[in-house]
């Protein structure tokens, strides 16, 4: 016989069987109250006290399936109507993915669709691929030629492709890539793969590369795209949106390398680890595009304070590599509140790019106390605006004088302020509509005004999440960034390289119009893995990919 019990230590109901289960939920009762234990009892060992019957206790008995069924559809009832008078699709709980049998009736239907799908996906990369190519062949190859069985190009093909097909470990790659099958079928796609390097062999080469060169062929592939003007429709005041944020890749309790960071956790006990300072492209649209990376080096830290690198330091150096990249190009900058300080925002402005930084209720006291001192003088500077399911009352001042000392010199800057307070109904678990609000500031480099707040704050500022989620994408969701494919220092570089550039490419793939139903429609993880699962099989007809690789491709992003 089965009775029901109430823990009250995690609130969850549980079953419990006979008298054994009556006193497991004895026992949990009197573990938060150790004063009824009898003195040199162990606190987790039975009371001597009148165990309490849990039929006889004053909380409300569990609901039926009926009443759980009512409340159910009293909640989808209460969404519909929320999305009636809202207008808006945000307040559904429902799962965005359909729940479909498969749509072939043929083997020939799943063959033909299995093939357009990986030549769809592989003729984005085969694109890029001369040039790609071309920009790796001219990294100097620090091999002994003698020894060399594999072209460095090769290798460093074989190497994006673990990412473009998201292999979870280096033993996975060799497993899976070297079956004849998969083998047959990358040559098919890839005839530059004129051999299958086994993984190892790309270690040994990214232990000793010169990975300056290698991020070069990375950058090139976003020039392109930008001189092809395929960004051009998600532009922010004609500045494209770069997100900058930090990450932790892997720790040890051990050190494993000379250039990792290290701190106290717990009670005085030393980890290792390794943190990267991260730079995207983030749309509107939600396409992330990876951009740069800067690893924080011990060795890169002031010396004279003895202090190890931090994240300020990496950004100066990040942003010089970003102003060498792309000289000329009008960048709008999306920063966290850590990047709220003088120096970071004259870096800007010596750049000549435009920022928008998460200004905190307790950073810059003396910008927030002028604010609310000229925000008074200024009724005219706000604005209500309806975005999404969301009512937001924006209000701003400009021309915030911001004086600050760096290196014993004083500095003034002009800075603008913007405040968006909002609010949106939801329907709670029990059926209840209710109504959340939130707060978001950001400094602005430019002034503020009823053409531009939305633009500059939803569109751009608040799609810095952008970058968060990409994080969440690569540690989560197939590209491994938390592990470390190698503990030497200059190829954990460089397997963090070709993963970067691997989800560049399937970032461009699922954005792409040719690609866009299939991902919508299986998910990104799901299509990727079907376009794996295709290359490991025996799906694919030579003639019929030659045919598909010989129509004229030209990427449209949705």
């Amino acid at each position: 016989m089965t009775t029901y019990g109430f823990l009250p230590d995690n609130c969850a109901w549980f079953g419990v069987h006979s008298q054994e289960g009556f006193q497991m939920v004895d026992q949990a009762a009197q573990n938060d109250d150790v004063q009824g234990s009898v003195p040199g009892m162990n606190p987790r060992q039975s009371s001597p006290q009148q165990p309490v019957n849990p039929t006889h206790s004053a909380r409300e008995p569990r609901p039926s399936d009926e009443t759980l069924a009512a409340g159910r559809a009293a909640k989808r009832r209460q969404e519909k109507a929320l999305r009636e008078r809202t207008g808006s699709s945000q307040n559904s709980s429902r799962s965005a993915l359909p729940n479909t049998c498969s749509p072939f009736c043929t083997v020939e239907e799943e063959q033909q669709a299995r093939e357009q799908a990986i030549a769809d996906q592989m003729r984005l990369l085969r694109r890029e691929l001369p040039q790609l190519l071309k920009k790796l062949a001219k990294i100097p190859d620090p091999r002994n030629p003698r020894k060399c069985r594999h072209r460095l190009t090769v290798l460093l093909l074989y190497g994006l492709l673990m990412f473009v097909f998201q292999f979870s470990s280096r033993r996975d790659a060799n497993r899976e890539m070297t079956r004849p099958q998969f083998e047959a079928n990358l040559k098919l796609l890839f005839p530059e793969l004129e051999t299958m390097p086994h993984a190892d062999t790309l270690y040994r080469l990214l232990c000793d590369i010169d990975l300056t060169h290698f991020e070069d062929a990375h950058i090139a592939v976003i020039q392109h795209l930008i001189s092809s003007r395929k960004f051009r429709r998600y532009l922010i005041g004609k500045c494209y949106p770069i997100a900058i944020d930090g990450s932790q890749k892997i720790s040890r309790d051990w050190l494993f390398d000379e250039q990792a960071l290290q701190r106290i956790v717990g009670e005085e006990k030393i980890q290792y680890y390794v943190y990267i300072l991260e730079a995207s492209l983030s749309f509107h649209n939600g396409m992330v595009i990876p951009l740069l990376s800067e690893f924080l080096e011990y060795k890169k830290g002031d010396s004279e304070r003895d202090k190890q690198d931090c994240e300020l330091r990496a950004f100066q150096r990040l942003i010089e590599r970003l102003k060498s990249y792309f000289p000329g190009l009008p960048a709008l900058l999306l920063l966290d509140g850590l990047y709220a300080n003088g120096p970071v925002m004259q870096s800007c402005d010596k750049n000549h790019w435009q920022y928008m930084i998460v200004l905190k209720n307790k950073s810059l006291p003396s910008i927030w106390q002028e604010f609310h001192a000229l925000l008074l003088r200024n009724p005219k500077n706000r604005r209500t605006h309806t975005w999404g399911n969301r009512n937001q009352c924006f209000s701003w001042v400009n021309d915030i004088e911001y004086e600050f000392t760096q290196n014993g010199h004083k500095y003034l800057l002009k800075v603008h302020v913007v405040l968006c307070e909002e609010k949106w109904q939801i329907v709670d678990k029990s059926g209840e509509i209710i109504t959340q609000t939130a707060r978001h500031a950001w400094l602005s480099s430019q002034p503020l005004n009823r053409g531009n707040v939305h633009e500059r704050c939803n569109l751009g500022a608040r799609h810095r999440w952008g970058i968060e989620a990409g994080f969440l994408v690569e540690k989560h969701q197939g590209y491994y960034y938390e592990h470390a494919f190698a503990l030497d220092w200059n190829a954990m570089k460089g397997y963090h390289l070709l993963m970067r550039m691997g989800h560049l490419f399937n970032t461009l793939a699922r954005f792409s119009r040719h690609m866009a139903e299939l991902y919508c429609t299986l998910g990104v993880r799901p299509t990727i893995a079907y376009i794996r699962q295709t290359c490991s099989g025996p799906w694919l007809n030579a003639d019929h990919i030659r045919a598909i690789f010989s129509r004229p491709f030209q990427l449209h992003l949705e």
